[in-house]
């Protein structure tokens, strides 16, 4: 049986979780409200401060379906009480990365700036030559994060561009001169 699919979501104080039919979960907490329609085949059931996830049968695709549903519960109530962030560093000289209200200019040795907007409840932080996303969604925390690398992915020559800070960029030998 699924390890992860059979373990109980804890509901910490100041959280509200409702299911509604068609397992319409939502989630309200300090941090705001997540809402969500999880796969019908799932039974989902709150027993006192905890949720509990069962599946129907053993077919395959149900013992997929188990684990995910019961870690996107999880990850919407840690969503609304923790928050997630996804920290990407900016390397390479000249490589610049600013923020104003809430437009990213970033400045990646292109001809031209290249600018983001933040996406609707997503909020990105610049410290320096790090970029800070935070936010409720993990998915939509992720999906940000990726699309700021994409900009400028880590060469692996020297370094140069946008890498996530806890990424490792395997480094390669340059050229060597012929004498």
């Amino acid at each position: 049986m699924s390890r992860i699919g059979r373990m109980p979501i804890a509901i910490p104080d100041g959280v509200t979780v409702t299911i509604a039919e068609n397992n319409q979960v939502t989630v309200k907490g300090p941090k705001g409200t997540l809402e969500r329609v999880l796969p019908a085949e799932m039974d989902i059931k709150q027993e006192g401060s905890e949720i509990i996830v069962t599946r129907p049968n053993d077919l395959k695709k149900m013992k997929s379906l188990h684990g995910l549903t019961r870690t996107l519960i999880h990850n919407m109530v840690i969503g609304v009480t923790a928050g997630y962030e996804k920290t990407l560093e900016v390397n390479g000289v000249g490589y610049r990365a600013s923020k104003s209200g809430n437009k990213l200019t970033l400045n990646l040795g292109y001809s031209h700036p290249v600018e983001m907007i933040d996406p609707e409840g997503l909020e990105a932080v610049v410290d320096g030559n790090k970029i800070i996303v935070k936010g409720i969604d993990k998915e939509k925390v992720g999906q940000y994060a990726a699309e700021i690398r994409d900009k400028r992915r880590p060469e692996p020559y020297k370094g140069k561009g946008i890498k996530y800070a806890d990424e490792v960029i395997r480094r390669k030998v340059g050229k060597t001169g012929k004498k």
